[in-house]
């Protein structure tokens, strides 16, 4: 059919040289997406133009649709950036100074990892990004962190005193008086007399009770609070009861890390009602945006996000193969490999006493199943005494690879620096105490991770969720198949320019037109 279209000189085509039938050039025309395309019939064969012919019917058309054009305008002008896309924050640094310079030079919007990292090296990251990025766009992770509060408040104390002017909230189960504080020392009235804000959220969520939080004023008991403890002005604590709590929702469906494992064409339709009947009683004046996030690997995943109401899109495990990503190359490498079924639920540090679990590949290594090992071990034993002989040195020999006293020490150590509140309790709590020694091996196991701890391979503990095995399926034969190739801008630029495309062609389909399957596939082109 191909040689037979070569061959074949189209009347129509030869009278005007704007018209092709022939199926590259076809192909090249549908991927203009700055010029409209106009549809021709001859002899029952397909011609596509960018413009209209004299005396020659068109049977259909489309407008030209650039990728800056999905999702909501008011995110693009609100962040200044040029896609409704960010990138979102892995913790550790995973999400690196080099991952968010990158994309904020392009004008995409990218969250450092700062969650698991102590002040001073959080710190270091705002200097170096503020420096490369004076004008934005960038956002920093601020995590809830139950078991370490400390370090949520310090990171706020940061943010404040940097002016930071985003920040990226996750985990959170509840609204904990930082979060609150981060918002409202933000808040103020311009020469209008209406409300701006210094200081922008964006929430991650995944269910419905922590969104409806994130939709409404700041609590009024936190307000209170604040004041009297002089950390925001009685001015701050009124403004913020007539503003929602975050600017944008990041619905967080299927994703690496912290998930719920939720279904996101079930999930975003659900939250964007709640914004809705929110938004009716309040009457906020500039609407929360709801994005969407977890899962999106593709063009069609983040076409379908768009489709359904999302304002924006957030992909995080496609970019943990990247080359500016803040992890070692055998992790980038079994990252590119996986598959969508590669992926586990397994018991994560920061929570773990709790029961909390991540999402995380489990491709070529061994940590999802001794991680499980060991929460069962402390829902078993009250102490680390109490753990058989026989299964102690089991753990010792194998997972721990030395004694149990000795990664005491080295637990005590850590926190004194991160948390000396940590040691008090464990002191007084035996169980907590073995809490915070199976931990070890919890925390550092991420840290060979991105590292490349060589002795540590079988026990990498790697963040990711099934858009990565979409992901690599999509891209497999072109320069994107290898994560030497995979930089953080070309894969946020062929996504959205690839849902643009795709959008395209669904655009004819509602019109009556399906074409050749050939058409229907986004392939990245090296850039």
């Amino acid at each position: 059919m191909l040689a037979q279209d070569r061959a074949i000189v189209s009347p129509l085509a030869k009278a005007n040289n704007s018209i092709t039938f022939v199926p590259e050039e076809i192909q090249q025309k549908l991927l203009n997406l700055d010029r409209p395309c106009y549809v021709f019939l001859e002899n029952d064969r397909i011609g596509i133009s960018h413009q209209p012919l004299r005396d020659t019917q068109t049977q259909m058309m489309v407008n030209a649709l650039l990728p800056e054009q999905l999702g909501d305008r008011r995110f693009l002008d609100f962040h200044g950036v040029k896609y409704a896309y960010a990138a979102g924050a892995m913790a550790g640094g995973i999400s690196s100074e080099e991952l968010v310079i990158a994309l904020g030079k392009a004008k995409i919007l990218a969250s450092f990892g700062a969650a698991g990292l102590l002040p001073q090296r959080v710190e270091k990251a705002i200097a170096t990004i503020q420096t490369a990025l004076p004008q934005g766009p960038y956002a920093f992770n601020l995590i809830h962190s139950p078991s370490e509060e400390a370090l949520e408040q310090k990171a706020v104390e940061l943010y404040l005193k940097h002016r930071v002017r985003t920040v990226e909230a996750s985990a959170y189960m509840d609204l904990t008086p930082h979060i609150v504080r981060y918002r409202a020392a933000g808040l103020y009235l311009n020469s209008q007399g209406d409300i701006e804000t210094h200081n922008k959220v964006i929430a991650k969520v995944s269910r419905l009770e922590v969104a409806q939080k994130f939709l409404q004023p700041a609590p009024d008991k936190f307000l209170k609070y604040l004041v009297e403890k002089g950390q925001i002005t009685p001015l701050h604590a009124i403004l913020a009861e007539k503003v929602p709590l975050a600017d944008d929702i990041t619905v967080e469906a299927d994703s690496g890390g912290h998930t719920d494992n939720r279904s996101l064409v079930c999930l975003l339709p659900s939250i964007l009602t709640l914004r809705n009947q929110i938004q009716q009683k309040y009457h906020y004046e500039r609407p929360v945006r709801i994005g969407a996030a977890g899962g999106i690997g593709n063009p069609e995943a983040a076409l379908a996000a768009f489709m359904m109401g999302a304002s924006y899109i957030v992909t995080g495990s496609v970019n943990h193969s990247c080359i500016e990503a803040g992890t070692s190359d055998h992790t980038k490498k079994l990252l590119a490999q996986a598959g969508m079924a590669d992926v586990v639920m397994a018991p994560c540090a920061d929570m773990f006493e709790m029961g909390v679990k991540v999402q995380l590949l489990k491709r070529g290594s061994l940590f999802p199943m001794r991680a499980q090992k060991l929460y069962d071990l402390y829902q078993t034993y009250k102490s680390i005494d109490e753990i058989p002989s026989n299964i102690r040195q089991t753990l010792e020999k194998q997972i721990f690879r030395k004694s149990l006293e000795q990664v005491w020490s080295e637990t005590v150590a850590y926190f004194q620096q991160r948390d000396p509140q940590q040691i008090e309790r464990a002191e007084q709590n035996p169980q907590s105490k073995m809490a915070l020694i199976f931990r070890w091996y919890l925390g550092l196991s991420s840290r060979w991770s991105t590292t490349g701890e060589a002795q540590r391979q079988m026990d990498y503990q790697i963040w990711c969720g099934p858009a990565m095995g979409s992901f690599n399926e999509w891209v497999r034969g072109s320069y994107l198949e290898f994560p030497e190739n995979r930089k953080v801008v070309d894969v946020a630029t062929h996504i959205m320019t690839g849902a643009a495309y795709l959008y395209r062609l669904q655009n004819f389909q509602m019109q009556g037109l399906n074409l050749p399957s050939q058409y229907a596939y986004y392939h990245p082109i090296k850039l």
